[in-house]
């Protein structure tokens, strides 16, 4: 499976907290093995792991799980008490009464209410008061919030939309990749939508299980996870085990999802995407994650990801990232 990347528009909004508190960056970057020169880089990318690990050093460091974009810090080891309140619950809607009364033990948090009408539920966040210019705790905590209850019934919740309340940020196109659905900017408030079903199934976590969770959490959950349930997601998935030298063809990707090759191509079509571009985006991922994290040359690169020739690696990248591989590991390392 392909290692997922991230845009550094994330990345730049994470480190906004620890740059306004005056931190040093560099070390912080350096000790999630991201190099600080990709951050003037507007098409540069980061892996998930180094994204989650750089989420991990800005909580240590400023010993705030908000990494100083909240009106007061909230200390290392909050959202694990908030996990251990609600995992003791019976459905999601009770595990999610409890997990907003918790935090609204504490000053300045954001704030979460549940609204239902018809079939839909509906999580409306407000933070408000927040200084976060990049939207990253926004988005964060939203991601968070979906990772952690499609964990606690042990299933994707899928949404039917997300609204925010700001502008479409320079990153919005992977906000429908994080969710799973379409992303409305510029709304009224921030919310969540999805089958109210969801809200009465069963707390199927225990105890034990959250020792291992929280191992990883929130870090992992806030470095944008995969909980996508969309056709593009879909396709996603099958190309990623596939062997990049012989990808499926739509065709054969339709009749693994058991639909026509017709109809895949509408719904990519209503997603904002295509089969091509998913085939480009994959094999971006794979580029920059060796190119980032190993030492195969270039033209190995190329051989993997089934270019015959290292000049059509070379062009393709350029047009992905706005750098060739060998000046993007340069900044890199």
């Amino acid at each position: 499976m392909t290692v997922r990347t991230i845009s550094i528009q994330h990345i730049r909004g994470a480190l906004a907290g620890a740059r306004r508190k005056g931190v040093d960056l560099e070390p912080l970057l350096h000790s999630a093995g991201i190099a600080p020169t990709l951050l003037s880089d507007d098409r540069a990318r980061v892996t998930a792991p180094q994204a989650a690990s750089l989420v991990r050093v800005l909580i240590a460091t400023l010993d705030d799980e908000f990494m100083g974009l909240g009106p007061y810090p909230s200390r290392r080891g909050t959202f694990a008490m908030m996990c251990h309140a609600a995992v003791h619950t019976t459905d999601l809607r009770s595990a999610l009464r409890r997990a907003t009364k918790f935090y609204e033990l504490f000053p300045g948090t954001p704030r979460f209410r549940i609204r239902c009408h018809g079939d839909e539920a509906r999580i409306e966040l407000d933070i408000r008061g927040v200084r976060d210019p990049d939207h990253f705790m926004c988005e964060g905590i939203m991601i968070i919030w979906h990772g952690f209850s499609s964990w606690l019934v042990g299933r994707r919740i899928p949404l039917r939309r997300m609204e925010f309340r700001y502008p479409r940020p320079p990153h919005g196109d992977e906000y429908d990749l994080v969710f799973g659905c379409h992303s409305h900017f510029g709304r009224e408030g921030t919310a969540a939508t999805f089958d109210r079903k969801f809200l009465a199934m069963p707390v199927v976590r225990d105890a034990s299980a959250l020792t291992d969770f929280l191992r990883h959490a929130p870090a992992d959950l806030a470095a944008a996870p995969d909980y996508a349930t969309s056709a593009g997601e879909a396709l996603r998935r099958i190309l990623g085990h596939a062997n990049p030298t012989d990808l499926p063809s739509l065709d054969a990707v339709a009749a693994q999802l058991s639909t026509s090759p017709q109809t895949l191509r509408r719904r990519l079509a209503e997603e904002g995407t295509s089969y091509r571009e998913l085939k480009d985006e994959l094999r971006r991922d794979i580029a920059i994650a060796a190119l980032s994290g190993g030492d195969d040359t270039v033209e190995d690169i190329a051989q993997r990801l089934g270019y015959s020739e290292p000049s059509a690696f070379h062009r393709a990248f350029k047009r992905w990232t706005g750098s060739s591989p060998g000046s993007y590991r340069d900044r890199h390392g």
